[in-house]
Parts: C-alpha cells; structure tokens; sequence
C-alpha cells in the first residue's frame, strides 16, 4: 500500500470515540469477567492495561525526546473505581494528544521516524483493539470502523511486523495479498523467514520459490485476523493458509 494514510486529527479522534465506547463496554460488563481475546485477562485487568498504557505513553512522548522512556510504576484501583480511574486516564492522553505537535522528537520502539506522529497512530489502534476486545467479554464486539481498521492493517505491516513483533511462525516463505473489501484497500506483503517487507501492491502472484497467499474480507476482520483475534478462516482465503499464519502481531 502506497497512499498517504490518516493525519492526527483523524486518529484524535478515533482515540476519543473508542475510548468511550470501551469504557462503556467495561461498565457494563462484570469487573471479573474474562476477556476471549486475551487470556487469563478479566475485563478489571483490560481496563487496567489500557489505563497503564494512556499513562505511561502520555507521559513520554510529550519530553520532545528520543531517549527510551524509563516505565514507571502505575498502580491502578480495586473494584468499580477502576472506571474513573480510566475516564481520568483516557482525558489526560486526549489533553497530551491534543496540544501536541505530530512533528515533535519522540521516543519508538519501531523502524518508524521518532516523532509524535507515531503515538497518535499507536494510541488509536491501541484503543480500537481493546473496544473490541472489551465488547468481546459480553460477546457483542462491533467490528472497528473501516478507515480506522484499513490504517491499523497498515500498521501491523509497516510497524509491528518490521519491528520484531510478530507472534507467528518465523520459518515461513512466500508472498501473501490482503483485500479489504470495503475500502478497496490492498497490500503486497513478502515473507522470508524472520524477515517481512511491503511491497508495491503491483506485485504479481506467481509460481516461484516460496508460497502464494491471498485474504480478502472487510478491513475490520483483516485487521483483527492480522491481532490474532479471529481466524483467518472468517476471511475468503486462496493459496497456502499457513502462511497467513507468519503475519500474525499481538
């Protein structure tokens, strides 16, 4: 995929709506009920783990630095005070966000340029995956918005995978297609063992060294597939299914 991708207005504001509809999502549900998605989670420790995440980037990624961050220590309420505990989280990231500029020095842990532009992306797509994944717990995820969803694919191709955060197989070869279906959205992607690239969306499929791939499906079940939240089988596959299985992040 080649196009020029969302600015940070659109992912402040992706930030404030999937903040609020987790929230939401997590009021609703019993604090000790588990989360599908990730396990030995209850939706106490996804609220947590989203509220610990808000903090510690909030706090770094305004330092116009790009000196890794020392993490520091966030103890995170008992019980239902653990909601507003969250709502206070979710505030202060939208108030960093928001007097921000995208252009200012930042830390990463990716191969991506350190500015701020990383973490307005990084914090919607955090905060996406986790509404799903609170929705998850009373069984009624919505899919993420698909602009939204499209980008986060984006994402995991162009960040997490590059980065060394991969959870799937490292002794795959091939070359794999993914469609999504409503925004007309396509990426090239080739695997060689530890290593991925993205590729001109141009490249063509075809017997060689290594396996062909292909998905399609709306952005929102590409990119959850891509999080390990659903099976690449919700998806039209073609080709080696295992291979998919390389691009998997989490």
């Amino acid at each position: 995929m080649t196009e020029s991708g969302p600015d940070q207005d659109f992912f402040l504001d992706a930030v404030r709506r999937e903040g609020e509809v987790f929230l939401t999502a997590a009021r609703a549900a019993d604090l000790t009920a588990p989360v599908p998605p990730c396990p030995k989670w209850t939706v106490w420790d996804l609220v947590r783990h989203l509220g610990v995440v808000y903090h510690w980037q909030r706090t770094h990624f305004v330092r116009g630095e790009t000196t890794e961050p020392a993490h520091d220590r966030v103890t995170a309420p008992e019980g239902a005070a653990v909601f507003d505990w969250f709502a206070a989280e979710h505030a202060a990231v939208l108030d960093a966000l928001a007097g921000l500029d995208p252009r200012t020095p930042a830390w990463n842990w990716s191969v991506r340029p350190e500015t701020a532009a990383f973490w307005f992306r990084r914090m919607a797509h955090e905060t996406a995956v986790h509404r799903w994944d609170a929705q998850s717990a009373a069984a009624l995820p919505q899919p993420v918005e698909p602009l939204l969803a499209a980008d986060g694919v984006s994402e995991v191709l162009e960040v997490f995978l590059p980065g060394g955060r991969r959870k799937g197989p490292e002794n795959r070869d091939g070359v794999v297609r993914l469609v999504a279906t409503d925004t007309g959205t396509e990426w090239a992607v080739r695997v060689r063992g530890t290593a991925v690239s993205v590729l001109d969306t141009e490249t063509v499929l075809d017997p060689g060294p290594g396996a062909q791939a292909a998905a399609a499906g709306t952005a929102s079940d590409v990119l959850l597939a891509l999080w390990g939240r659903v099976p690449f089988d919700v998806l039209g596959v073609e080709g080696d299914p295992v291979l998919l299985e390389a691009l998997r992040t989490g």
